[in-house]
C-alpha cells in the first residue's frame, strides 16, 4: 500500500474538472453486457476497480479499446465466451454483484466461490441480490458454492426492498430490462449514479419509468442496443475539492459541477459557514471564508448534519464535512444513518489534535477549531475517510503522512495530480 505525504498549510486555489462518477461507470460497463452491440462510453475515469472488470471482460473474448488519455473506452462483447474462463468472477472488489444480471443472461447459470470485499463501513450482505434475482425468476442453490440459475429467462415482478441498497436497485433494473413484462421496484435507491445508470439503459432501449424516485416501473424489451454514453462528473469530487478550497482557505472553481444535485449539499456547506456559489455548470467557493458553526433557531439543539440514503445527505459525503468542521468554530452532530463502522476513522482524526466525541456507531460530536498539529495517521479501508484525512492534513502547516492511502485510487483517478494543480505539495510514496 502507498502512502500520502502531505505538506500542508498553503490555500488551495485554481480551476479543476472533476473526474466521471466511479460509482456510475462500474454498474453502466456491467450493463455494456447487455447487448452484443458496440457500445461507446466517454468521460470514463481511470480507477483500479475498471481495470479489473476490463481485464476480466477481455478474458472472456470482449474486445475493450479504452483510450486513457481521452476518456474514450469502446466495447464490444459479441466475441463474449459462454463459460466462465476461470470458473469464477473477479474478487477484491463488491462491485462484482453488478456482473449477475448481465452473466445470468448470457449464461444461464453462474457460481458464487468466494464473496468480493469493498471496504470497511460494515457488513455487505449479498440477499437481497438473491431476493430481487429470485423474484425476477431465477433459482438459487444456497448450498457451496452458491449456485444462481436462470432456466426460463428474467420474468418480471413486483418487489419491495427492505431498504435502499444502491446496488440491489441497479441490478433490478438490469434484470427487469430483458424481463418478459413488466417489473417494479418499490423502495428504490435514487442516487445520482443509480439515475446514470438508469439513464444509460434507457439509451440502450430499456423502458424505464420513475427515474430519480423510489418507484421504479420497467417494461422489458427483448433486446438492448448500442449507445453512446456519456459517464456524468463525479458529485463526491466536486464536494471534495470545494472542501479542500474551504479547509485551506482558498478560492476553488470546479467545472461541470452538477448543480442539479447540490441544493441539500449546498445547505450542509452552509451549516459551517461556508456559502457556495453556482454559475451554471460551475461551482465556486471563495477564498478565506470564516468557518463557523452555524447555530439553529431552535438553540437548545446541537447544529446538526445527517447522512443516509438519497435525496438525503449523502452517507459518502459526510467524512469530508467532519474534516471541514474541525477548523470550524462551534460545535456540531453527525449522524451517519447507514454504515456500522463509518466512524472508526475517528481515532486517527484525533491524531491531529481534532476534539471527537463518539456517541455511538453512528453518531459524533466534533467540537470545532481546537489546536491542529500535522501527525502520522493511519487510512481505514474506506475511500472517503482517506480523503477526509488527506485534507485535514492539507490545512495544516507541516509534514503529514496518511499512510496506505492508496484505496483514494479506487475514485479518484488523478487525485495528487489535481490537489498539486490547485497548488498542493504532495505525493505518494
Amino acid at each position: 500500500m502507498a502512502d500520502l505525504i502531505v505538506n500542508g498549510g498553503k490555500p488551495l486555489s485554481g480551476v479543476i474538472t472533476p473526474s466521471g462518477n466511479k460509482n456510475s461507470v462500474l454498474p453502466i460497463f456491467c450493463a455494456t453486457l447487455l447487448t452484443d452491440e458496440p457500445v461507446t462510453l466517454k468521460n470514463v475515469p481511470d480507477i483500479t476497480d475498471l481495470d479489473k472488470l476490463v481485464a476480466f471482460f477481455r478474458g472472456q473474448g470482449s474486445k475493450i479499446d479504452w483510450n486513457r488519455e481521452t476518456g474514450v473506452m469502446r466495447v464490444d462483447h459479441s466475441s463474449f465466451r459462454s463459460n466462465l474462463v476461470n470458473h469464477e468472477l473477479p474478487q477484491d472488489m463488491r462491485s462484482t454483484v453488478l456482473l449477475y444480471p448481465a452473466l445470468l443472461q448470457r449464461l444461464r447459470r453462474i457460481s458464487i466461490l468466494a464473496n468480493t470485499k469493498g471496504c470497511s463501513l460494515g457488513v455487505r450482505e449479498i440477499d437481497p441480490h438473491l431476493d430481487i434475482l429470485r423474484a425476477l425468476g431465477a433459482v438459487i442453490n444456497e448450498g457451496d458454492p452458491l449456485v444462481i440459475a436462470l432456466p426460463n429467462g428474467f420474468q418480471g415482478a413486483r418487489h419491495w426492498l427492505d431498504y435502499m441498497s444502491v446496488t440491489v436497485t441497479e441490478n433490478f433494473a438490469m434484470a427487469a430490462a430483458l424481463a418478459k413484462g413488466k417489473s417494479v421496484l418499490v423502495n428504490a435507491a435514487s442516487e445520482p449514479h443509480v439515475q446514470d445508470l438508469c439513464a444509460a439503459l434507457v439509451a440502450m432501449g430499456a423502458k424505464i419509468k420513475g427515474l430519480g424516485t423510489s418507484m421504479l416501473e420497467i417494461t422489458g424489451v427483448k433486446k438492448l442496443h448500442g449507445a453512446t454514453i456519456t459517464i456524468s462528473s463525479d458529485y463526491h469530487e466536486i464536494v471534495t475539492f470545494l472542501a479542500l478550497g474551504a479547509i485551506t482557505g482558498g478560492e476553488v472553481t470546479v467545472k461541470k459541477s452538477l448543480p442539479q444535485h447540490f441544493d441539500l449539499i449546498t445547505r450542509a456547506f452552509a451549516k459551517l459557514g461556508v456559502v457556495v456559489e453556482h454559475q451554471g455548470d460551475v461551482a465556486i467557493v471563495r477564498r478565506n471564508q470564516k468557518l463557523v458553526i452555524q447555530t439553529p433557531y431552535t438553540s437548545n439543539l446541537l447544529p446538526k448534519i445527517e447522512a443516509a440514503p438519497w435525496p438525503y445527505f449523502s452517507v459518502d459525503l459526510l467524512p469530508l464535512l467532519i474534516a471541514l468542521s474541525t477548523r470550524a468554530d462551534g460545535t456540531i452532530h453527525f449522524w451517519n444513518k447507514v454504515y456500522e463502522n463509518g466512524f472508526s476513522w475517528m481515532p486517527e482524526l484525533a491524531k491531529f489534535g481534532a476534539h471527537v466525541m463518539v456517541g455511538d456507531p453512528h453518531r459524533i460530536v466534533v467540537f470545532g477549531n481546537r489546536p491542529l498539529r500535522p501527525a502520522v495517521v493511519d487510512s481505514p479501508y474506506i475511500i472517503r475517510a482517506a480523503v477526509a484525512l488527506a485534507m485535514v492534513a492539507a490545512a495544516i502547516p507541516g509534514r503529514s503522512v496518511v499512510r496506505n492511502a492508496e484505496i483514494i485510487k479506487r475514485a479518484h483517478p488523478r487525485f495528487v495530480e489535481n490537489l498539486r494543480s490547485l497548488g498542493a505539495e504532495l505525493e505518494w510514496k
